[in-house]
């Protein structure tokens, strides 16, 4: 599902990425771990056409992704990918309708496909009665849970989760941890970089790989 192949990404001042390569497989979930600054985030911007990579080549479902153009990567990241925020980047002065509905806005579906979509999405995370709240007044494990029916309002094939427990304590952490499960039981292939040790020991995380200072260990 994805391939990186001699990845590097130099920014001026630092080499972010040095030589990176790997394959994930569909439908499985990988922990990305380490400290902050060793490369996890920009490994997931690339898997999301967000940066492009120095040199070397990413490819995502047999499509190399790594030259595309700004509005191909657009087009690519919309039906492909599903991203969950460390700081759930939802607009505050929306409803949970509203934010969860965005990344539909340039699909052109009919009404009733859309509120299709959001009622299934909205009952699978418990937030049906949360549907025309401002997200502003939701509590931060409420917001969470907003900010991930938006990733999966669209069913992507890729869910990433950049430091998703950051902010919760350890009971909806744990519930995170939960919701990542059924998304592996409906096939996602999920990334999740973190350093939370609850996710080191999962008994559904097939492979958990250390980054450090932009290599994998």
């Amino acid at each position: 599902m994805i391939q990186f192949k001699n990845i590097i990404k130099a920014y001026k001042d630092r080499l972010a990425l040095d030589d990176v390569s790997f394959t994930f497989n569909e439908g499985e979930v990988i922990v990305l771990k380490g400290v902050s600054g060793s490369g996890k985030s920009t490994i997931l911007s690339l898997i999301a056409g967000l940066l492009k990579p120095t040199s070397g080549e990413v490819i995502v479902d047999g499509k190399k992704i790594s030259k595309l153009a700004d509005h191909f990567a657009a087009n690519y990241r919309r039906k492909n990918i599903g991203f969950i925020f460390q700081k759930y980047n939802l607009i505050p002065d929306l409803s949970v309708k509203e934010n969860v509905l965005l990344p539909l806005i340039p699909e052109n579906l009919e009404k009733g496909e859309l509120n299709h979509r959001l009622k299934l999405t909205l009952q699978s995370l418990g937030l049906s009665d949360k549907s025309e709240n401002i997200v502003k007044k939701l509590s931060g494990g409420e917001q969470q849970r907003v900010a991930i029916a938006r990733a999966n309002v669209n069913t992507p094939k890729i869910i990433l989760a950049d430091e998703p427990t950051a902010n919760l304590d350890a009971k909806l952490s744990l519930e995170f941890i939960e919701i990542i499960r059924e998304m592996k039981r409906a096939n996602r292939t999920i990334i999740i970089a973190t350093h939370d040790p609850l996710f080191f020991d999962l008994d559904f995380v097939d492979a958990v790989v250390e980054v450090e200072n932009g290599k994998l260990l």
